[in-house]
């Protein structure tokens, strides 16, 4: 029903489009940069309607105002963060849902890196749209912060289904690897995926999407209520939110 179309923008962005076969509706998920989206827009022949905004920084939400010289489209994003995005349209909160050709986004609250990140499911076709508040083997800086509002959003996303599909912000995988494999070393689903990830990029491929069950398995940071990450970080795993902090901590300074 649905197809994602992956475009590689900035240096390390992704930005999506999001393409309902049934109705011919398409959606972008952010957009850091006009011209390559425009460009596959027009290779594709498909024209938005909608962007839908995971946070207010500028590599996710730059190619707006440049787009609209081009196509007719609404903006959705947060509201918590609509006087730092100066395009959007439509201010949604966590537990909206949002109509996109025939299926459906449901708006989860995600904050840790922006104070109002949020993210979007779609759940007619299990796939997660997390912006930079988890990415492949890893999760977003914590520049709002603090652990205490990050960690319940990582739970959450894990909370969603194994078979879900994960399209992230960045291509960050084969360096998050790399940190990952350093704090948990015998973690032999974590060895093949990080494997895996240097050869796609390799072949010149995206590492992306991931699924979300497989990132339950290897990605430190939704595992931070694990006793292989607290013995990792020589802490009491009684406390998730102390080891999620510390390999935050760890990671920044990898």
């Amino acid at each position: 029903m649905f197809k994602v179309h992956q475009i590689p923008a900035l240096e390390t962005n992704y930005a999506l489009i999001v393409e309902c076969t049934q109705t011919g509706e398409v959606g972008l998920i952010d957009a850091p940069e006009a011209k390559p989206i425009q460009n596959a827009l027009n290779e594709l022949n498909l024209k938005p309607s909608k962007i839908f905004v995971t946070h207010r920084h500028a590599d996710h939400i730059d190619g707006i105002a440049p787009l609209r010289e081009h196509f007719d489209f609404t903006v959705y994003g947060p509201k918590a963060e609509a006087d730092q995005i100066p395009d959007l349209d439509i201010k949604v909160e966590p537990g909206a849902i949002l109509q996109i050709g025939a299926g459906h986004l449901s708006v989860l609250s995600v904050p840790g890196h922006t104070s109002g990140h949020i993210a979007f499911f779609l759940q007619e076709q299990p796939t997660l749209f997390a912006g930079d508040a988890l990415f492949s083997l890893g999760c977003g800086r914590m520049f709002d912060g603090p652990p205490e509002q990050m960690w319940p959003g990582i739970k959450a996303l894990r909370d969603l289904p194994d078979q879900t599909q994960l399209y992230c912000g960045h291509e960050y995988t084969v360096s998050n690897g790399e940190f990952a494999l350093s704090i948990d070393p015998d973690n032999e689903a974590l060895q093949n995926r990080v494997a895996e990830a240097k050869a796609q990029i390799e072949r010149g491929e995206a590492t992306l999407p991931s699924i979300l069950g497989n990132e339950k398995q290897t990605n430190p940071f939704m595992r931070s209520d694990s006793i292989e990450m607290a013995k990792a970080m020589k802490m009491d795993n009684s406390d998730p939110i102390a080891v999620f902090a510390a390999i935050r901590k760890a990671k920044d300074r990898y």
